[in-house]
């Protein structure tokens, strides 16, 4: 594994837990729909009268996994703190932090450190090379 890819695990990581929050709240949209349509054509022979508890399964599922998402993501992020921190160049750390864990988007980081962009990466291709992958993480 690259340390760029190393370092972008947390991102991924964050990204799935926001789509499965998204997920949990159209499911509680449906589950707090409330809609009677009046008809004079017949219901179906057999409702699903289960309806409601499966949605709540559902929720209450998704909702354990984000919880044990965002578990695996304290951790990888408190592994990826120590890994910058290792690297001794304090501009090459406020890179990687900024990109890596808050998840900045590379104008800004270039905007709020002074840099140009071709500069930014630049840096940021140094920084790579100074981090030291975790033995289990190879």
């Amino acid at each position: 594994m690259t340390a760029k890819a190393y370092l972008e695990q947390a991102f991924r990581l964050d990204q799935r837990i926001n789509s499965k929050i998204a997920q949990v709240s159209s499911l509680h949209e449906l589950a707090t729909k409330a809609t009677s349509t009046i008809s004079d054509m017949p219901r179906a022979a057999s409702p699903n009268v289960h309806r409601m508890e499966d949605i709540i399964m559902k929720i209450f599922a998704l909702e354990e996994e984000i919880n044990a998402d965002i578990d695996a993501l304290v951790d990888l992020k408190r592994e990826i703190v120590a890994v910058i921190k290792a690297v001794e160049n304090t501009e090459y750390q406020t890179v990687l932090e900024k990109r890596y864990l808050n998840f900045d988007k590379w104008e800004q980081i270039a905007v709020d450190m002074g840099y140009s962009m071709d500069w930014l990466f630049a840096i940021h291709r140094a920084a790579l090379k100074n981090i030291e992958i975790p033995e289990r993480q190879q």
